[in-house]
């Protein structure tokens, strides 16, 4: 029997924070030198991403670890975590620069709610932004995943007429990550060539979300007939071109503005407090301001088991999360079978968070984090 004092606990716990603190030290070093690194690689106009050095960082990796006798797969692991936090902090980094434009793109035309919203949240960015309008939702989506963009900015649902489902979808997709949220306030206008009368008026054009926020006032008006088009101020836009007195759209007064239309009517939206949220998003996650408070996205599929999604909630609620969105939509792969888009708060890394989705995990076939970003608080 071994005479010697059995290890202090507390000693030996002071040890482990001790390493941790200078675990956190050389992360933080290591993030310093990758924004030399993004440097370089503007200067050299090389890709963010090389994988074919990320597969040797690994395989190299591997081996030292088993030198170590440690898990080579939890090693592996851990490090693309690392090398996922670097390739974020390059692109933070170059954004940050005040010589580097940020390239932004969304659905629709000059005038339009999301070219408004994008002008309103980047406006004042050091280096300066490039809008691009795209004509469809999936158009500025693929602008960010061939890299003709770096970010797309997209609604995803409104206070009025609910969730943009195409957005939604889009996500399901896999390629992209939310980054960010930005929700604004909606005014409605009835434009139409200068000197109409709204009694003169036949046929109304706009994006369906906007047609269908505006109900009441057709129901109110049922000599107007709505037609749908594919964007808001583009609908303005044709409005002018066409020149005929019994046409007009719906759009906002900037649109009017632009295409030297009249506003005939102004706030003809059903809810005065109508309003619209945006998601920023992007090929890979961005780190979140200090002090911001966060909000992850997830999309799941639920197993084919009873009362799988109020277990999923429950599990949810003992972990203090507090879910701010439950939306489901169908698979179309797989017919009368749904996915469900949870919004949440709290960061997705947290223990909290970790341990929820640990446990929620068995009772789905499909469960992915969609991005952890910062909320904004006029939404909540």
């Amino acid at each position: 029997m071994s005479d010697a004092p059995a290890p202090n606990l507390g000693s030996l716990r002071e040890r482990i924070e001790a390493i941790d603190r200078q675990i956190i030290a050389l992360l933080a070093e290591r993030l310093h030198i990758v924004e030399d690194v993004a440097e370089a690689k503007l200067a050299a106009a090389s890709p963010f991403r090389d994988r074919v050095r990320e597969d040797l960082l690994l395989e190299r990796l591997r081996g030292e670890a088993t030198a170590a006798g440690l898990d080579p797969h939890e090693i592996e692991r851990l490090y693309r975590v690392v090398m996922d936090m670097s390739v974020a902090h390059q692109e933070a980094a170059v954004r940050r620069r005040d010589d580097v434009p940020l390239r932004v793109t969304y659905q629709g035309v000059e005038g339009s709610y999301s070219h408004l919203a994008a002008q309103r949240s980047y406006a004042g960015r050091g280096g300066g932004v490039l809008l691009t309008g795209a004509d469809t939702f999936r158009a500025a989506a693929e602008a960010v995943v061939h890299g003709a963009a770096d970010l797309a900015l997209l609604p995803i649902e409104n206070t009025t007429a609910g969730s943009i489902n195409e957005t939604y979808d889009l996500l399901a997709e896999g390629h992209l990550t939310i980054t960010g949220e930005v929700v604004s306030a909606i005014e409605h206008c009835l434009l139409a060539i200068p000197g109409t009368r709204l009694e003169e008026l036949r046929v109304v054009m706009s994006h369906p979300q906007a047609l269908a926020q505006c109900q009441a006032f057709f129901a109110a008006q049922p000599h107007l007939r709505p037609q749908v088009e594919i964007d808001t101020a583009g609908s303005a836009r044709k409005v002018r071109e066409l020149g005929d007195p019994t046409f007009a759209a719906i759009a906002s007064s900037s649109a009017a503005t632009t295409y030297g239309l009249a506003v005939v009517a102004r706030g003809i939206q059903t809810e005065r407090g109508n309003a619209t949220r945006f998601v920023e998003v992007a090929l890979r996650p961005a780190p979140l301001p200090e002090g911001a408070t966060a909000k992850t996205s997830l999309v799941l599929s639920l197993s084919d088991r009873p009362g799988a999604l109020g277990e999923i909630l429950v599990r949810f609620g003992a972990r203090n999360i507090s879910l701010t969105k439950l939306e489901s939509r169908p698979i179309p792969s797989a017919p009368f079978s749904y996915r469900f888009y949870i919004d949440a708060l709290g960061h997705a890394a947290s223990e909290p968070f970790q341990a929820a989705l640990a446990e929620i995990k068995p009772l789905t076939t499909e469960l992915r984090v969609l991005g952890t970003y910062s909320a904004d608080g006029s939404f909540r």
